[in-house]
């Protein structure tokens, strides 16, 4: 499989699994549901005291869902570290059909009408799956997710999904928590009336 349905990838994530590409198997797609799971808690998200002092300052304009398109190209670009990543062309486009169904979205920071960084997640009710982020400029990545967090406490989402912990993930709060327990958090999460979107 190497283009998933929307349907298909929308009922993984009400069950905990979301999908992967291995670019070196040209792009087949797996299923992962990681045990235990790393999600950044809202309620205790922590902004370094120097990424707060460069938020305060807006450098950049931040937007939702001002250009899907580019920010799916940018975090699908390949890295420094790697030649290409797990943004396979077929996951790309169910992406974009989740886009307009109204299921992903984006966080963009722009510099001069030019989109310096980004980040894209899925939105199912109150749950947020955050999937890959970008930067062009130092920081632009940073200040999408510090404005991501603000935008989900607002809408009163409960839980913010980020697969695997790492290192830059970690000095924001990100913490590990057992596979029963994530299911938990996720079957209350996607029954709550949250939008990403719209009068809130």
């Amino acid at each position: 499989m190497r283009r998933p349905s929307a349907q298909l990838v929308i009922s993984a994530y009400t069950q905990g699994i979301f999908p992967m590409a291995h670019p070196e198997e040209d792009g087949r797609i797996y299923w992962y549901a990681p045990d235990p799971r790393a999600i950044l808690p809202l309620e205790d998200f922590h902004v370094p005291r120097r990424l707060a002092q460069t938020v305060a300052a807006e450098p950049f304009e931040i937007c939702i869902n001002r250009d899907f398109d580019a920010v799916i190209a940018g975090c699908a670009a390949p890295r420094k570290t790697q030649k290409k990543t797990w943004i396979s062309s077929g996951l790309a486009e169910a992406y974009a059909e989740l886009h307009r169904l109204g299921f992903v979205h984006t966080v963009e920071a722009w510099c001069d009408d030019e989109l310096v960084g980004g980040l894209y997640g899925v939105a199912i009710g109150g749950f947020f799956a955050g999937e890959s982020m970008f930067y062009r400029k130092t920081d632009a990545s940073k200040i999408c997710l510090v404005h991501l967090v603000r935008r989900l406490r607002r809408r009163n989402f409960t839980l913010l999904d980020i697969q695997f912990m790492t290192d830059h993930l970690a000095q924001f709060g990100a913490r590990e928590i057992p596979q029963e327990e994530y299911e938990r958090r996720l079957a209350a999460a996607i029954e709550l009336p949250c939008e990403f979107v719209g009068d809130q």
